[in-house]
């Protein structure tokens, strides 16, 4: 059976590459967040992003996995939010990591020691406001992942990510001088169960690409033949099976801060 995997990353405004976290593109160090005391606050298309989420959540009942940056929590708005989130769904919402403060890590040079204390700590922190929704399901911020990380998700005790966007378009994010091939070998190599992004001719239909033209039209081109979701009952059987044929999309939380918080995930099911 072939059925679509919906997902959506929580990144506010702080964590998005250019802002933070890449060595060339990003205007701002961590230090600098801290000081400024944005790691404890939401921006306003976040606050939008939450309502605008909320309000999707009330008109299906698709299974849904929210893959979060530990930081978040950081803020009492956020942390009361998700905590009322996770009650209303409780079986409905799983919960994977998406890292502590969304670094680019393939986009810099090797850091096991660094990535093994961001995963480590982001993990704890996720599963401990997550609880029973929690998953050790794992996306790379910015879908950065080099095949050194394998080992050290898989020691921490993550069984599947979904990091890989296989596209030529964005094959340096598997990290200098690798390929997505080899990312995929390593996890496997790690018994990570991998699953890759929806791709549509070979170009990124996921994320920044439903709002970049003129990658959204081919984005929607795709989306508009996606598969139907998962039940509730079929999705974690299907995710850890190597053998099960699911197809991968995600957007972003504040997608919906988008058309005045009325924007909508493309689905036309």
């Amino acid at each position: 059976m072939n059925a679509t995997w919906l997902t959506v990353d929580f990144d506010d405004v702080r964590h998005i590459p250019s802002f933070y976290g890449h060595p060339t593109r990003s205007k701002h160090t961590y230090d600098s967040i801290i000081d400024s005391g944005l790691q404890e606050t939401l921006s306003e298309k976040f606050v939008q992003g939450m309502r605008g989420f909320s309000a999707w959540l009330e008109t299906n009942t698709y299974p849904v996995t929210v893959f979060v940056i530990g930081d978040l929590f950081l803020s009492q708005q956020f942390e009361q939010w998700f905590s009322e989130l996770l009650e209303k769904y409780p079986s409905r919402i799983t919960v994977g990591c998406h890292g502590w403060s969304h670094k680019s890590w393939s986009a810099w040079p090797k850091d096991i020691k660094g990535f093994t204390a961001d995963l480590g700590k982001a993990t704890e922190v996720i599963a401990k406001y997550s609880k029973d929704s929690f998953r050790p399901w794992f996306r790379a911020p910015g879908g950065y992942i080099a095949p050194w990380m394998a080992p050290i998700l898989a020691e921490q005790g993550y069984v599947l990510d979904t990091s890989i966007n296989p596209s030529w378009l964005v094959k340096r994010k598997a990290g200098k001088g690798n390929s997505w091939q080899d990312v995929s070998i390593a996890l496997s190599q790690s018994d990570i169960v991998s699953r890759p992004w929806k791709t549509h001719w070979r170009l990124p239909m996921n994320g920044p690409a439903l709002s970049l033209f003129p990658l959204s039209l081919i984005a929607k081109s795709g989306w508009r033949k996606l598969p139907l979701p998962f039940t509730e009952a079929t999705l974690e059987p299907a995710l850890s099976s190597q053998d099960s044929n699911i197809t991968t999309v995600y957007w972003h939380l504040l997608d919906h801060a988008r058309s005045n918080g009325n924007w909508l995930p493309p689905l036309k099911f």
